[in-house]
């Protein structure tokens, strides 16, 4: 897209005579305006030598470097190629030179005057007194254009210098469409096309690792082709923004501009295609806006090496990458435009009639002068184009000089010459090659090659560094390291986002590849790639960067852990306890208490005890086959034969009670082997289902990396334990379980017996504890936090309340017998039986008396046992 319209052929193709009515208003020769100097063939001269004027005024301030600078530069080269004998010998080169004022509708009303001496004067145009025409002076053999600049004043210009055959070369043109033959066919340039600047300047933002730039452009064809041509080749950049700056800004417009950068702030390249005035326009509104050293720019070859653009900005424009076509020339030994410029003066340069103009703008002074010099008393460094300005005329005389060996081999100036053809000179311009590399291709552009610089002026006072170079078709070398970047000596970053951290994936924004959002990969996910997350493998867990899988640590219950040493504590000592009752009970074998006590129970419920303590040491052991078998058969096997003896012995009590209530014959299955079978055939329950279940489901030990899995992973462990899940572990508790509760009724039915033979109490009160004990196991159990130490604690909180219902009944129903046993033997004798008309039913189990007053108060009461029914 570009703002410049393109002249339509039909429109160019002007009656002859309207396009002369338009050239007799173009300024004539003697006006200000441009610089003529006298030879056999003319060369035009295309010049911004002042800056654009304010609304409604052509010309505004002297612009010394892009405009002097290169006006001396042809100057200096036609003096080179009239001062050189065998560079068209015989033949000195003129000049018309013209300012353009940076504007091109004024440049296009300049550039008619080149044609101007070229087309008849109308018929009937004048005459003398006498009647016969006048006699005109020879026609002013223009051969060729250098210039122009801007490729918007070159446009224009082309346009028109096409219509008569005048070649043109331009010093600074760089717009891609004037690249097209059909439309542009005479103009050819000494610098590469846009389109290889562009690809250069987006080289230069890849190598500075940028990936989301702005970009800035003068309005106009050079800016808007260049944005274009870079926004082309920017493969794997994005652009933030493109902003346009107008031909005639309003106040407050490049502060404007400056905001909309900042809306985007994280694009800190800006690339820019603007002219030299725009260029300080940006950077003083950067510098209004305290944004110096926020901005890094890139500037196309209108920046370049000029010093204009930068002066008294240097903080604003520090470290900002700049592009020049590289030079190409060969110097003459002993002589170069330093030089020549630096030695130039108001008494030795009357040829330019700028250059007063420039000589009170350099030395900021009025004349008359002191007897001051360029570069010693004023800052000079040579501008960017003045070495392409010297190639281009240095290419149209060489050309000049390849048609003059043509068509006229004696040499001077013969009629094949005069004036010369200039699709023929054309054709010689295409074949010109330097020794350097100065070439045209077949559409007049030269090839790409560029100087890479860094504008380095932090310390206020700024120069331009070479720090790298760009060839077409080659690749890009920057040094890196000759580059300075501000106070943290790194390159800013410019991009749209900011790299994600580890284990952050990128999330595309739609429709803005660059840029993107960071997301963690949560859980137990890892960053596969950047932009996905991938889930861990059950046995695995991510690293602490999220950048991979590692193992997840095995969790072993181990015998000094706290959940282990506290449930072993206890069923040692109740195992030492169980051990010393038992004892004691063996060895007061025949004594009443024991007798009382029913012997066989007691022991049977001793064995269940101890088992129910030894079952914490099977809980504690490390899982394996052999563990996990002898847990299914012993979790709840003790418990079933602990209840399954009280329930047998309070059931007993409470039928010999109830039946003594109706008639003094006993119950049946109250003999000690009656009640060993029953007590047997409900335990053995529980082991006819955990064999049957050991062979349906053999036992064995996993990892669970499931149970041990926990929101942050970092805390995540496998835990090694036996098939059996926590329903697994009810499963093998509930026969024993129900045993209890079935015991705890029985002991609530015989609360009523008489409190001289009622053993029915104290299972009542130890059974009430022990589901005091299971309701506070559950939630304990199935409230524990999700943890990899979950089955630890479900461990110790099983165990421990196992233990404690071991050592209830151990408590209640043995401790004061082996009390009375051991502390007062005088109470473990046989009494003497008592009085009365009636017969009482009590005792403990097995060893219940049968008590009357039968035939005296003395009569010994004899054992149900030996008188009850079988």
């Amino acid at each position: 897209r570009r703002l410049l319209p393109r002249l339509r052929v039909h429109q160019l193709l002007l009656p002859l005579s309207t396009l002369w009515g338009h050239i007799l208003a173009a300024p004539s020769p003697t006006q200000p305006h441009g610089i003529r100097l006298e030879g056999d063939l003319t060369l035009g001269g295309l010049f911004p030598v002042h800056s654009r004027g304010p609304a409604g005024v052509p010309c505004g301030p002297i612009k010394k470097e892009k405009g002097i600078h290169r006006l001396e530069a042809m100057l200096y080269a036609l003096d080179r190629v009239n001062g050189d004998p065998k560079v068209l010998p015989n033949l000195t080169l003129g000049a018309r030179i013209l300012d353009t004022c940076s504007r091109d509708t004024y440049a296009l009303e300049q550039a008619l005057g080149f044609v101007r001496s070229l087309l008849p004067p109308p018929e009937g145009e004048g005459q003398c007194a006498d009647g016969s025409p006048p006699r005109r002076p020879p026609p002013e053999r223009l051969v060729g254009v250098i210039g122009a600049s801007a490729s918007s004043v070159s446009i224009m210009v082309a346009n028109v210098l096409r219509l008569f055959n005048i070649p043109q070369i331009s010093y600074a043109s760089t717009a891609p469409e004037l690249s097209d033959p059909a439309r542009y066919g005479f103009f050819s340039r000494v610098v590469p096309p846009d389109s290889q600047q562009a690809a250069a300047m987006v080289a230069v933002s890849r190598a500075l690792g940028w990936s989301y730039v702005a970009t800035v452009a003068s309005e106009g064809s050079y800016g808007e082709s260049g944005v274009e041509a870079f926004v082309q080749s920017s493969r794997g950049l994005c652009i933030a923004q493109s902003i346009k700056i107008p031909r005639e800004p309003r106040p407050g417009e490049f502060d404007k501009l400056i905001g909309r950068l900042m809306e985007t702030s994280t694009a800190r390249g800006v690339v820019l295609f603007a002219n030299e005035d725009d260029i300080r326009r940006v950077l003083e509104a950067t510098a209004r806006a305290n944004l110096s050293g926020h901005f890094s720019w890139v500037g196309s070859d209108s920046w370049g090496a000029k010093l204009g653009p930068v002066q008294g900005l240097e903080p604003a424009a520090d470290g900002a990458i700049t592009i020049l076509p590289k030079r190409a020339s060969v110097p003459v030994p002993g002589e170069c435009f330093d030089e020549y410029f630096t030695s130039r003066s108001l008494e030795n340069n009357r040829r330019n009639l700028w250059f007063h103009e420039f000589w009170e703008e350099d030395f900021n002074c009025r004349l008359p002068h002191r007897r001051e010099r360029i570069g010693r008393d004023s800052p000079y460094e040579q501008e960017g184009k003045v070495q392409f300005v010297i190639d281009a005329v240095l290419a149209m005389a060489r050309a000049l000089h390849s048609l003059a060996a043509e068509l006229c081999p004696g040499g001077g100036l013969c009629p094949h010459m005069d004036p010369p053809d200039g699709r023929r000179l054309l054709q010689h311009i295409r074949g010109v090659n330097f020794r350097t590399p100065v070439s045209f291709n077949e559409n007049g552009d030269a090839p790409g090659r560029y100087d890479i610089f860094q504008f380095q002026g932090a310390n206020g006072s700024g120069t331009y560094r070479p720090v790298g170079q760009w060839v077409q078709g080659l690749h890009l070398q920057v040094g890196m390291d000759a580059m300075t970047w501000g106070s943290n000596g790194s390159v800013p970053p410019s991009v749209c986002s900011l790299p994600c951290g580890p284990g952050e994936k990128k999330t595309p924004v739609k429709g803005v590849p660059c840029c993107w959002h960071c997301e963690l990969c949560a859980g137990y996910r890892f960053l596969a790639d950047p932009q996905s997350c991938q889930a861990c493998p059950p046995h695995l867990r991510p690293t602490t960067n999220r950048t991979s899988c590692r193992p997840t640590p095995v969790l072993r219950l181990r015998w000094g852990d706290p959940c282990a040493a506290v449930p072993l504590a206890l069923a040692t000592l109740g195992l030492s306890a169980t051990a010393f009752v038992l004892l004691t009970f063996i060895k007061h074998h025949e004594t009443p208490i024991v007798k009382a006590s029913g012997r066989e129970l007691s022991y049977v419920l001793l064995v269940g005890i101890a088992l129910v303590y030894a079952i914490t040491f099977l809980m504690v052991a490390e899982p394996g086959v052999g563990v996990c078998a002898m847990r299914r058969l012993f979790l709840g096997l003790g418990m079933s034969l602990s209840y399954a003896a009280l329930l047998t012995k309070t059931n007993r009590i409470y039928r010999i009670f109830e039946q003594g209530k109706r008639s003094v014959t006993p119950p049946r299955f109250i003999s000690p082997t009656s009640q060993l079978v029953i007590t047997f055939a409900l335990s053995g329950m529980q082991l006819v289902g955990a064999a049957a279940w050991l062979l349906l489901r053999p036992p064995h030990a996993l990892v669970d990396y499931e149970m041990g899995r926990t929101p942050d992973p970092e805390d995540a462990r496998g835990v090694l334990r036996c098939d059996m899940a926590e329903g697994a572990t009810l499963a093998c508790l509930a026969h024993a379980l129900l045993l209890m509760l079935t015991t705890t009724v029985y002991a609530i039915k015989a609360r009523g017996v008489p409190e001289t033979f009622n053993e029915a109490k104290p299972i009542g009160f130890a059974m009430y504890t022990t589901c005091v004990v299971w309701l506070a196991f559950g939630p304990i159990f199935f409230g524990a936090a999700r943890s990899a130490e979950r089955v630890h604690v479900q461990t110790a909180t099983l165990t421990v309340s196992m233990s404690l219902s071991a050592s209830v009944p151990l408590g209640l129903l043995y401790a004061p017998k082996v009390y009375v046993i051991l502390v007062h033997p005088e109470r473990n004798q046989p009494r003497r039986p008592l009085g009365g008309n009636r017969f009482i039913w009590g005792g403990f189990g097995g060893g219940v008396l049968l008590g009357g007053v039968l035939g005296g108060p003395h009569q010994q009461l004899q054992p149900l046992s030996q008188c009850g029914a079988g």
